[in-house]
Formats: C-alpha cells, sequence, structure tokens
C-alpha cells in the first residue's frame, strides 16, 4: 500500500448519511492509518458526527458544501447544481488534490456529474459499471452492469480489459479469466455482437489475461473465471436476480432454521457453519461498484448500506488506486 492515498468523499449521498460515512470511515481506520480524507459536505453536521467517531484530525479535512445531490433528483438537474458535495467530491479528483472519489449518492447524477467533469481514457469508447460478486472460488468481477443498455463488439472487447486490470489491482496473485456471458457455451449461439467479440478476443493476444470463451448464467459462481463481460441491460438484470435469490434464500433459511425447538437446536449446533454462510451472502462485503473508462476512477456505495458496507467500498478505493488500476487499463489498451 502506498504512504498515502487522498479519497475524496461525497458525505452527503445515500441513506442516513453523513452518520454512516463518517462511522465507515472511523472502521475503516481501525485497520489503514495511511489514507487521508477530504470529506465534502456539510461542515456543521460532519463534525459533529467526527466528534461522535473520534476520528484524528491528521486523517481527515472538510470542504464545505452549500447544497446535496437529492435521490429525486434527475442527472440533468444535479448536473446543474456546482455547489453539491457529489460535484465538489468529482471535481477534487479532477484537479488532481485526491487520487480517488467514492459516493452513496444518486447513482445516475453520479454518472453524469462524472462524466461532464472527467476525461475517457483514450480509445475507451463507452463507461462501464463493474462490481465484485462471489464465486466458490474467490470473487469475480461482472461489467457491465448498467451503464449500457447496447453494446457493440468494441465495446465488449474494452469491457474485458478495464475487468481484467481492475480483478489484477484488486486481487495482484491471481490470473484474470475473462469470460462473455452468453446463453450458450458453443460459438454459434447467441447475437451477432457478441459473436463478433468472441472471435476478435479469441484471436487477439493479451498479457492482461486469459480469454475463456463463453458463460452461461448458470455458471457465473462456478470460479473457473473472475472477469465476466456482458452489456449493462443483462448484467444489471442478472445483478438484481442474484440479489433477489440471495435474499430469499437467506429470509427462508432463518424460517427454516428457528421454527419449532428441534430446528433451533440445530441451527445452535450448527453456528458456526452457518456464519460463514451468512457472511458469504453478505453484500455488504462485497460493496463497492467501479465506474470503468474515465481517467479516474469513480466508487460507487450502494446507497442502502451501513457503515460496514462503506468501510468495505473504502478499501475497494485503495486497492484501485495501489493497484495501478488506470495505468495497467492504458498500457494495454492499444496492445
Amino acid at each position: 500500500m502506498s504512504n498515502s492515498v487522498v479519497i475524496a468523499v461525497d458525505a452527503m449521498g445515500g441513506d442516513n448519511s453523513p452518520s454512516k460515512i463518517i462511522a465507515g470511515i472511523s472502521e475503516f481506520l481501525k485497520n489503514n492509518n495511511n489514507v487521508f480524507f477530504r470529506i465534502f459536505g456539510k461542515k456543521s453536521i460532519i463534525e459533529n458526527e467526527i466528534s461522535k467517531n473520534s476520528i484524528k484530525r491528521q486523517f481527515y479535512e472538510i470542504i464545505e458544501c452549500e447544497d446535496v445531490v437529492q435521490n429525486n433528483d434527475t442527472p440533468l438537474s444535479a448536473a446543474k447544481k456546482k455547489n453539491t458535495s457529489m460535484w465538489k467530491s468529482i471535481n477534487d479528483v479532477k484537479e488532481k488534490n485526491s487520487n480517488v472519489v467514492i459516493s452513496a449518492g444518486n447513482t445516475g447524477a453520479l454518472f453524469v456529474i462524472s462524466k461532464l467533469n472527467m476525461n475517457m481514457i483514450e480509445n475507451i469508447s463507452k463507461p462501464a459499471l463493474a462490481a465484485l460478486w462471489p464465486n466458490k472460488v474467490s470473487m469475480n468481477i461482472v461489467l457491465d452492469l448498467g451503464a449500457n443498455v447496447e453494446c457493440d463488439e468494441k465495446n465488449f472487447e474494452d469491457f474485458a480489459l478495464m475487468g481484467a486490470a481492475l480483478h489484477n489491482a484488486l486481487y495482484p496473485n491471481d490470473i484474470s479469466k475473462v469470460a462473455l456471458l452468453n446463453i450458450g457455451s458453443e460459438e454459434i449461439k447467441g447475437h451477432e455482437k457478441i459473436k463478433k467479440a468472441y472471435h476478435s478476443m479469441e484471436n487477439k493476444k493479451n498479457n492482461l489475461y486469459e480469454f475463456c470463451g463463453y458463460i452461461e448464467g448458470n455458471h457465473i459462481m462456478d470460479g473457473k473465471v473472475n472477469v465476466i463481460i456482458t452489456d449493462g441491460f443483462t448484467g444489471n438484470v442478472a445483478l438484481k436476480t442474484a440479489e433477489g435469490t440471495a435474499n430469499f434464500i437467506s429470509s427462508e433459511l432463518k424460517k427454516a432454521l428457528t421454527n419449532g425447538l428441534i430446528a433451533k437446536l440445530s441451527s445452535f449446533l450448527n453456528i458456526l457453519n452457518l456464519r460463514k454462510f451468512k457472511n458469504r451472502l453478505d453484500p455488504r462485503l462485497y460493496n463497492g461498484a467501479i465506474l470503468l473508462g474515465l481517467e479516474t476512477p469513480v466508487i460507487k456505495s450502494h446507497g442502502s448500506t451501513d457503515y460496514i458496507g462503506f468501510a468495505n467500498s473504502l478499501d475497494v478505493c485503495v486497492k484501485t488506486v495501489d493497484g495501478k488500476l488506470i495505468e495497467k487499463i492504458k498500457k494495454n489498451i492499444n496492445n
């Protein structure tokens, strides 16, 4: 880890902010002392939360912001307000006062304001939203998860490169294995754009990842690949389906293990295994989506997560900077 990573934090975005934001910073600092936070928002409220969490002055600076992007603001209306904590935190990275920016606020507004303030990486035509997704072995990087409803073969190839660079930044000891999400594993399956991307990626040498062809939805969590590429429409549907399935399994398991004396006794005897199972399904552990393709990484924390989830997304911020994510994308985009 570097001597000092500077994170620009939109402290006013998301549910229960800035309380959970400051508590998340405090939680993160328990195990990290080489990060500096430039915190954007209502100074008096933030100072009160910092006092509650006893954060030392050496780790932060507060930048006063007069306005806030609301959850019901349209991206266009939010982009017109230049004094919001979201706009100023993003602009802070543009001006190179910070290395990375994070917000738990309005997703659409975050994307639009980021694109207005930052340049795209040269030869990347569209940004993509990537996120962590657990598998049997470790973790997947999945993208795009909603930034682009329609994609062509060039976009798929760009996403593969950016996803592999992100995977390498977060998990430098693992080989990045890329697959295209499709309706079948055979070469003839899928629409023309994804088939063109398949043939191009299969025939192109790349030092950043190993191309593994197609993957079907029922094999996403097998762990045989770790970077999964799709368009934003399909990716978002897959993500929401997985989240709903995880919530369903957790709630039904809880019902089954508390329904009667024998069930309660069984759950008590298996408490360690049940805790491991619960943790694997805990979305807070995988919090921190990344908008890829811009000159600086933009991290989107889930708006409804708690301070634990926000603390985990701060870890993603540090790893993307220390792992030289942007440098790896630029180095490989023209190869």
